[in-house]
Formats: structure tokens, sequence, C-alpha cells
């Protein structure tokens, strides 16, 4: 695999990704609201998230056949036993934010990656309500753009064209620190902005919150809760690829190796890497 073919990809999954979001859209806005059902872990699944995990698995499977797939609504039919050697993989999220999708806020995205011996080095988050697709490759930086209601082949070609690039910001000692937060932060969350002194909170569902910081919009995001690794991989992606990080309580960038239940450890995302953030709660 070269470079040429890494970019094509990017291209690709960009447009799987925006495809997904078309898929959720057309359930979001369908006269009866979505019926949402309980996995075995208690969290919610609607028809989006069933639609959009069928479209992408299809289309990655196309594209790579030789590369396996998670994702999370395909997850629990995949043994330990069976992706414990794997070192390539995409890793998928097709509805990042499913209760920001059933609460109607319009803060939920696609999340595709691709992992390379536990490093994201692939990334694309697409939110679908306001058409915003952020993509990063490792080495080649990271990307914003609103996609048009018809995007032509033109379009994606120019994804990645400088003026689109985005960049994390250093901080500005005379405003406030800008955290992104969810609508559900803990204790915890709180307790670590107290540490921060003068803040300005930013609140956003699923992995936008990363993507925020990516381009310069937040500071730092802090998640002190569980997450999974499809929640995190992509946005990982463009944070690095933006100049920020994306750390666990040592310090040390989030990897991705296949585990049996394949969660995150708490985390920080920050756009400023010479500032010195508080330890965590």
């Amino acid at each position: 695999m070269n470079a040429k073919n890494e970019q094509a990809w990017l291209q690709q999954v960009c447009r799987i990704a925006v495809q997904a979001g078309e898929r959720i859209l057309s359930v979001y806005f369908a006269a009866e609201p979505a019926k949402v059902e309980q996995k075995s872990d208690g969290t919610p699944v609607t028809l989006a998230d069933k639609e959009a995990d069928e479209l992408i698995s299809e289309a990655l499977r196309i594209m790579t056949p030789d590369i396996p797939l998670v994702t999370e609504e395909s997850i629990e039919t995949i043994p330990f036993e069976n992706r414990q050697a794997w070192s390539r993989f995409w890793l998928v999220d097709p509805l990042d934010g499913t209760k920001e999708f059933i609460e109607r806020t319009g803060e939920f995205s696609v999340n595709i990656a691709l992992v390379a011996e536990g490093k994201p080095v692939l990334g694309v988050v697409y939110v679908p309500v306001t058409r915003i697709l952020y993509c990063a490759m490792a080495g080649l930086g990271a990307y914003k753009n609103r996609v048009p209601e018809n995007p032509d082949l033109q379009f994606w070609q120019a994804c990645m064209r400088p003026e689109s690039r985005i960049f994390s910001q250093r901080l500005d000692s005379q405003q406030p620190i800008r955290v992104a937060v969810s609508r559900r932060h803990g204790g915890s969350v709180k307790q670590f902005m107290q540490a921060l002194g003068s803040v300005e909170t930013v609140k956003m569902g699923s992995a936008i919150k990363t993507c925020l910081v990516a381009e310069g919009a937040a500071d730092v995001y802090p998640r002190f809760g569980p997450t999974s690794l499809w929640d995190t991989a992509a946005a990982q992606c463009v944070v690095e690829e933006a100049g920020g990080k994306l750390l666990d309580k040592q310090g040390l960038a989030l990897t991705y190796q296949q585990s049996e239940s394949l969660l995150n450890p708490h985390f920080m995302v920050i756009g400023d890497t010479n500032y010195p953030w508080p330890d965590f709660p």
C-alpha cells in the first residue's frame, strides 16, 4: 500500500461517511420517531444506527476486502479470539451520539478510522445535520469542509486543499479556557474545570468535541467517563494531525489494541501541547 492509495481511500471513506449520514437523516427527519431498542449492555440503538452500520460495513468490505472491520453494532458477533491478532483494521461508530439523535440535538456524527499497529492513521468524522466533514491522514494534516447537497467528484478531490486545513490553537492567557463538555458531564469534569480557573464551556455531543479542539474552537475536552475505541479513533487522528493530542492519565496517546471490551481509559484532548494542564481528578 502506498501514500497515493491511502489518499484515494480517504476520499472514498469521506464519501461513505456522507452516504451513511444521508441514511441517518432519512430516519432522523421521518414522520414517525425512530424506535429505540436496548442493546445487551443497556445502551440504546435505533434503525439509523443499524442502517448506517450496514451501509458503511458493505462499502468498506468492497473497498478493502483484506482489511477486517470492527463496528459498534457488529462487535458482539466477532469473538476476541478472531480479532486479537489483527494489526490493521477499520474501526467504526456508524452513529456516535445515539442519545443525542434520540433527543434531537443534532449533535451526532459518523466516525470511521483505519488503525495500523495500534495507531489511528486515517480518520473521518462527519456531522450529518450541519454537513460538516472532518478528515485526516497520518502525516498529511487535518481538514474541515462543508459538504454541498450534491457533491461532485471535484469536491472530493479538493477536500484536502490547503485552505481547508485546520490547526489546534495555543492558549491565550488573556482569555478563559474553552472547555468542550457533553450535556451530561459529571463531578470529575467540574473538578477539573475548577483546577483550570477561568473557563468557558462549549457544550457538544459525540466526537465533535474532539474536532472542536482540532479546529481551535475549544481548548480542551476532558472525558472522565466510559467510552469505547470506536468513539475516539477517528477524531484522535483528526486532532493529532491538527497539532493537538488525545492523552490518557499518564500523558500517553491512546492506543488501539484489540481487547475483550474495547473500552478506553479516561482521557483528555488538548489543543495546546505546551500548556501545564492539571492532573486528572
